[in-house]
């Protein structure tokens, strides 16, 4: 389901207003150094807006909106820096439930993903970080047991429903598995951004539950959802970083006059302002074409997945410059969206396995 421009606009206002308040940069800051990785009473408050279930169908206690007003949410938690399993739980985890999952498997698992009270995640690729059915290291045998181990798992660490892709006799199946069973190891990983956590999840001989007949579309499908997601915290991100160097350049004052009015750095402002207005475009418009038809718009979602990575990236990496010596301190926030931009780059499939993608939608 799709709202109008305003009720999606309101939406979107109703969440940057909360994280304006609650996920400041002292939050995000003091979020990174404790252990949960999000701050679970602010968890609770987006869940109160709805945006733990935001794409999850109503009848299940979500709010089950489109992709548009999603990637309008995303917009937000990505310019306040949310460190939140949203994208883990109330996308990626939710939507490959809905889409592998029986009407039992509904009813079990995606009200407690709806209200905030479940952490989801899905344990997808291999220490290769493919984000390829090829990529898939765990292995299940016709008993539904499992053996192997995946990597990048997000938000691993807290989750309690966690699901699994696994190559099984003919072909990727769904699996879910219980994070107490015997056999699992959670094992958090070394990160580059503290704020996006990520575990490495091994199997020994685990059972597991097969979540219907689900196949790798089913896999891929949670996964374009995520790769929009993504995409528009990627921009938000983008945009706000932007702002903030452009206020920088306007107060900074040298040689009498602010450092914004010297050439060389307007040019390098008038570029960047480029990079946040195109994957803006970019994320909106895979989020528009999905609520077409999520079956064709494969093209949009693989453009939108390395436009707006490369953009955040871009734009971090010069924002930093533009502050000259004061940005290359840990202490000013161009480094918290340094980070998330260069982690953003590797999940779910990253530039290259994008750009192929879009090739191929091309005929290319």
């Amino acid at each position: 389901m799709t709202i109008d421009v305003a009720d999606r606009a309101s939406l979107q206002e109703a969440v940057r207003d909360l994280l304006r308040s609650r996920c400041t940069e002292q939050d995000v800051r003091q979020v990174l150094a404790g252990d949960d990785g999000f701050d679970r009473d602010l968890w609770c408050r987006l869940a109160g807006q709805g945006v733990t279930g935001i794409v999850i169908a109503a009848e299940y206690g979500g709010v089950g909106l489109g992709a548009a007003e999603l990637e309008a949410v995303a917009e937000e938690t990505g310019a306040a820096l949310l460190p939140s399993p949203f994208i883990s739980s109330a996308v990626l985890t939710a939507a490959l439930i809905q889409t592998a999952g029986t009407r039992e498997d509904h009813q079990r698992l995606l009200p407690g993903l709806a209200d905030g009270t479940a952490i989801g995640t899905v344990a997808v690729t291999g220490r290769a970080g493919t984000w390829t059915a090829e990529g898939v290291d765990v292995r299940a045998d016709t008993h539904g047991r499992l053996t192997g181990s995946a990597h990048y798992v997000t938000d691993g660490q807290v989750a309690d429903i966690l699901l699994v892709a696994a190559q099984a006799p003919g072909g990727i199946g769904v699996y879910e598995v219980g994070t107490d069973a015997t056999g699992v190891q959670r094992v958090a990983a070394t990160v580059f951004d503290p704020s996006v956590r990520l575990s490495i999840v091994t199997f020994a001989d685990t059972p597991a539950r097969r979540l219907g007949t689900a196949d790798w579309d089913a896999v891929q499908q949670a996964l374009n959802l995520a790769t929009i997601a993504l995409a528009g915290e990627q921009c938000g991100g983008t945009r706000r970083i932007f702002e903030i160097t452009i206020e920088y350049l306007k107060t900074r004052i040298q040689f009498g006059r602010p450092i914004g009015s010297f050439q060389a750095l307007k040019h390098m402002a008038a570029d960047l302002l480029l990079q946040v207005e195109s994957s803006t475009s970019a994320a909106q418009n895979a989020a528009s074409r999905w609520d077409d038809d999520p079956n064709t718009a494969a093209g949009a979602i693989a453009l939108a997945g390395f436009a707006c990575a490369e953009a955040y990236r871009d734009t971090t990496a010069a924002a930093i410059q533009m502050h000259g010596g004061i940005g290359f301190t840990w202490e000013h926030p161009a480094h918290l969206y340094l980070r998330r931009a260069r982690t953003g780059l590797q999940l779910f499939g990253g530039p290259r396995l994008h750009r192929e993608r879009y090739l191929q939608s091309k005929g290319a």
